[in-house]
């Protein structure tokens, strides 16, 4: 019995075994097949994929070429002056936007250290939070708490006269972005009157008004009241939000202004009856 289960496994191994072989090399043609047909459907995708980017190249390559073209037909001379107004507005707004950027404080917190250290150390340690707190708010707060031996009225007005010194800090070089946003579309228009200017003069030259012309003179002088437009356009937006980074300073500095009065008139009241 054991000699005949045994020649019976065997048998049974090697059938299942050259099943699993055939099934092996009949499935073997379809993967290949499958594979050749997955390579081929995706041929064409990656094909597309080197394309979109080469493309994608070309369209800027030719954007360049038309800018550069635009620049020189409107006069490389008079149109490269007029992009020096927008390399130096674009700097100082982008001055201006850092500078105000990292002088914005957590007025809360700040208030509430000031209040902490006048508790526990008095007016020389809340001098020493507003010395190594950095924006105006704490420049304000320190010279007002430096003048506190002289009584909170002076505090008062060492605070208001101090808000005013950080409020001309915080709107320096305003006035030179709108120089520049104002001089943008200026040049652009006298770029249009130079390029009128031409067009008459090839006119007298010719002794005919004809299209051909009078077409370059007018090009140059739309072009360059153009890019003087965009130049202000580009330039206004920045000065916007300048100001309104300005604004949002100015309105803490008056409102952590006032509860600094408010801390220190209690921590005089809270002196007076600790001397009583």
């Amino acid at each position: 019995m054991k000699k005949v289960f045994a020649t019976l496994t065997v048998l049974a191994m090697l059938t299942f075994g050259s099943a699993a072989i055939y099934a092996q090399e009949a499935a073997a043609p379809a993967e290949e097949a499958a594979v050749e047909q997955v390579d081929e459907a995706a041929a064409p995708a990656a094909e597309e994929a080197v394309e979109a980017p080469a493309e994608e190249a070309g369209g800027l390559v030719a954007l360049h070429k038309t800018l550069k073209t635009k620049f020189i037909e409107g006069g490389a001379g008079f149109m490269a002056l007029t992009l020096v107004t927008l390399v130096f507005g674009l700097a100082l707004c982008i001055e201006r936007i850092i500078y105000l950027s990292l002088s914005k404080t957590n007025t809360k917190e700040l208030l509430a250290k000031v209040e902490a250290a006048l508790k526990e150390g008095g007016i020389e340690a809340a001098l020493e939070v507003c010395r190594n707190t950095r924006g105006p708010v704490a420049s304000i707060f320190y010279q007002g708490l430096s003048r506190y031996d002289e009584g909170i009225d002076v505090v008062e007005k060492t605070v208001a006269s101090y808000g005013g010194v950080q409020l001309g800090l915080l709107e320096k070089n305003l006035s030179w972005i709108t120089l520049f946003i104002s001089i943008a579309p200026s040049l652009g228009f006298l770029g249009t009157i130079i390029g009128m200017i031409e067009a008459f003069d090839k006119i007298q030259q010719v002794g005919d008004i004809s299209a051909t012309v009078v077409a370059g003179g007018i090009k140059v002088a739309l072009l360059t009241t153009l890019l003087g437009l965009i130049i202000a356009v580009v330039l206004q937006l920045f000065y916007n939000y300048i100001l309104s980074l300005v604004e949002g300073l100015v309105n803490e500095m008056e409102d952590s202004s006032i509860s600094l009065l408010d801390i220190v008139v209690e921590y005089e009241a809270n002196q007076k009856k600790t001397k009583k």
